[in-house]
């Protein structure tokens, strides 16, 4: 099954605002809230359209008859009216905007843990920009319509309906007039919306390239600026921005055209009603005071279309986010923790790579893996080598559970990998990669990712284990001292030595070592060397060696071609046996030993080097 987020939607997709009502599992925890915020908002409609009907009282029986008394009630009465608006209006701004902040948080919150869930197959195809995109622009579009835009619709529907009604009250004859109308204006609402939500979700999609496209520059600024492409970088991205703002200023445009078409149609509807109307007053069909009364319930009724006009064009392109977040949600990782799990033996048979075929999902022609099958003894220390693409970083992945294998099974301790608990499974491995990941926190948060309860002193004896304590000394504030996004303010090497003082920390039973001293000096290298052999003891150990004098003295050399085995033993044993072997050997150890393996005499490279 492909984790894959498609990039738009179907067609018909994009004509409906069904989208919105897949928000009702964040909203329903809410209800309570909800009720409260309705109860406001009829509130505060029903003062505003009870202000009319004052009115007309106020001019009718006051002005009109002269009654100071008459004029005094119902200007107490409007004030009255005035107050129960203002606390109506404000509790209902209150409750909406905070259901918009937490929905929003909520659904955040879901999109990000679903994400984090996701095997790399999901990375493989999904830029990690498009789903900050997602987490930020999208959700900005939804809480606006949560936490606003939606109950003002409400609040203006029911202005609107109440409106019409106290309309046909007021004259029958002159609201007949004003609902004609109203069916002339709900046309260009529905075709321009439409219109609307296609290009609010192309002008999102446009936005998410672009914050895609500059977080792949960003963090790769060094190598951009090696090969001075800045101009071409800042090019590109100009190109992305401008691709977004032409598509944004086409919904622009369509958004203006629907609100003036809107606009002209609803006021020349009333001006002729009014024109009607004030013909009455003048024939003695109506009263000043209902032409006022009139004049006002036509004008709510205006407004409140012109603003369901504008906040269906909020829903349309909060509907194009929703959307675009529920695919988010819709992915599934082909990696699943299985319904009845089995625990974890803590001791048993080691590792077992049971006639394994694996082929990436981006690469489905191309076997990474074939029919491989591997026994790993607890407590060995095994090396794998090979040329580049041989399925080296492809076993570590496979045994971490990122992938399934096509076919085969992988076991530890005889239980195989898919009926053991993800979490369980990955607390078991340590881990230390050739490209060590360090976070934006302190030396003390970084070397306690992987043990967060872990003491001071633990984690200083796991920096000593690691050669990384002389170098945390001497910074600034020492194991407090904040590394950077990315680790940047440090080398390589102490990087990579912050990266085994955490896999150290962690003290698995299985350690996974993916070329860890890659980025060390000489002298570090030994010292680090050192400390992981250490570390290695009474553990499962799988080496990912590149340097051959890194492994020489493992237990085992499993030589790796193609994705299948060729060849494994000893060091010593590899060098006679194994063709390729002695020439990965040949090629880093020099030409001398290229000769002496042809003589048969076996010495140790480390010397010859």
């Amino acid at each position: 099954m492909s984790d894959a987020v498609p990039s738009s939607p179907p067609a018909s997709a994009s004509r409906r605002i069904g989208p919105l009502f897949s928000l009702l599992p964040f909203l329903r925890p809410y209800a309570g809230r909800w009720a409260l915020a309705f109860l406001a908002l009829v509130t505060s409609a029903g003062a505003t359209l009870v202000l009319p009907v004052a009115f007309k009282y106020l001019i009718d029986r006051g002005f009109a008859g002269g009654d100071r008394a008459h004029i005094d009630r119902y200007f107490f009465a409007l004030f009255i009216v005035s107050l129960v608006l203002a606390a109506a209006t404000a509790l209902r701004f209150y409750l909406v905007s905070w259901l918009g902040e937490r929905v929003t948080a909520d659904l955040r919150r879901a999109v990000y843990d679903h994400v984090l869930g996701m095997s790399p197959q999901f990375f493989e195809t999904t830029q990690t920009g498009e789903v900050l995109s997602r987490l930020t622009a999208d959700t900005t579009l939804i809480q606006a319509v949560v936490g606003t835009s939606l109950s003002l619709g409400l609040r203006n529907f029911f202005l609107l309906v109440g409106g019409v009604a106290m309309l046909a009250v007021t004259s029958p004859v002159l609201s007949g007039y004003i609902i004609a109308t109203l069916v002339v204006v709900v046309a260009p609402i529905v075709i321009f919306g439409r219109r609307v939500r296609r290009l609010s979700r192309a002008s999102q999609d446009k936005i998410a390239n672009t914050s895609a496209l500059a977080g792949e520059v960003l963090n790769a600024m060094p190598t951009v600026q090696s090969y001075t492409q800045e101009p071409f970088e800042v090019r590109r991205f100009a190109g992305a921005v401008e691709a977004a703002f032409d598509t944004a200023l086409t919904r622009i445009r369509a958004r203006a055209w629907l609100t003036a078409v809107v606009i002209v149609l609803v006021f020349s509807a009333i001006v002729f009603v009014l024109w009607l109307g004030a013909q009455a007053v003048l024939a003695g069909r109506m009263t000043a005071g209902q032409l006022s009364q009139f004049i006002l319930y036509a004008v709510f009724t205006a407004g409140a279309v012109g603003a369901v006009a504008e906040v269906w064009g909020d829903l349309q392109r909060a509907a194009g986010a929703t959307e675009r977040l529920l695919q988010l949600l819709a992915a599934r990782s082909p990696v699943v923790q299985a319904e009845t799990t089995v625990a974890l033996p803590a001791r048993g048979e080691g590792i077992r790579f049971d006639n394994v075929s694996f082929s990436y999902p981006s690469r489905p022609g191309i076997a990474a893996l074939s029919a491989l099958s591997l026994d790993v003894r607890p407590g060995e220390h095994v090396a794998l080598v090979g040329p580049s693409g041989a399925g080296k970083t492809t076993l570590f992945q496979l045994l971490l559970r990122f992938y399934d294998p096509q076919s085969g099974s992988i076991l530890i301790n005889g239980v195989p990998t898919r009926d053991v608990p993800l979490v369980e499974l990955r607390k078991e491995i340590g881990v230390v990669l050739q490209e060590s990941v360090i976070f934006s926190g302190s030396v003390l948060d970084n070397i306690r990712y992987g043990a967060p309860d872990a003491t001071l002193e633990q984690v200083q004896r796991a920096a000593e284990m690691a050669a990384a304590a002389g170098f945390i000394d001497e910074l600034p504030q020492g194991y407090d001292t904040f590394l950077g996004e990315r680790g940047v303010r440090l080398s390589g090497g102490q990087r990579q030595r912050i990266a085994i003082a955490r896999a150290i920390l962690k003290n698995p039973p299985i350690l996974l070592l993916d070329e860890a001293t890659s980025a060390l000096d000489a002298a570090s290298e030994r010292l680090v060397q050192k400390a992981l052999d250490n570390a290695a003891q009474n553990r499962t150990t799988l080496v990912i060696a590149h340097r051959l004098a890194t492994v020489q003295q493992a237990d085992r050399i499993v030589v790796l071609e193609h994705g299948r085995i060729v060849a494994q033993g000893r060091h010593a044993e590899l060098l006679l046996s194994s063709p390729l072997y002695a020439q990965l050997a040949a090629l880093q150890f020099g030409e001398q030993l290229g000769h002496t393996v042809q003589r048969g005499a076996v010495s140790d490279p480390i010397d010859s080097v």
